[in-house]
């Protein structure tokens, strides 16, 4: 497996803790700083898609799939666009699923927060 992990914040700390806490290795990990991967589709994400492809399969050692962290209010949408969008993604992946994490103390607070008129709220 790989990662493409979506750092969100000034100092990234996700990949340190991928790579001490597991047995990915630092080959296998794609840090993306901007923190949003999820708002379209993302030329920075196709890249990174790409260049695991070369790091892998283009070795000779295919990944049995790609785990893609988004942040916490990602729409999944364009995340899944992305392997439909461009023709060597389309033709080397495949898109076999999206998992959504809640949590599950504060998800319904989130869900009946009222927000002003014009803000969106994320959690719906």
């Amino acid at each position: 497996f790989a990662i493409i992990e979506n750092e969100f914040g000034e100092v990234g700390i996700d990949d340190k803790l991928l790579n001490t806490k597991s047995s990915v290795t630092e080959e296998n990990i794609i840090e993306m700083n901007n923190g949003c991967i999820c708002c379209t589709v993302r030329g920075d994400l196709i890249a990174g898609l790409k260049k695991l492809h070369r790091q892998t399969a283009g070795k000779g050692k295919p990944l049995d799939g790609i785990i893609i962290e988004t942040t916490g209010l990602a729409d999944p949408a364009p995340v899944a666009q992305t392997f439909f969008a461009d023709e060597f993604v389309q033709n080397n992946m495949v898109l076999d699923g999206i998992l959504t994490v809640v949590d599950a103390k504060h998800c319904l607070e989130h869900l009946r927060e009222e927000k002003p008129v014009g803000i969106v709220n994320e959690a719906v």
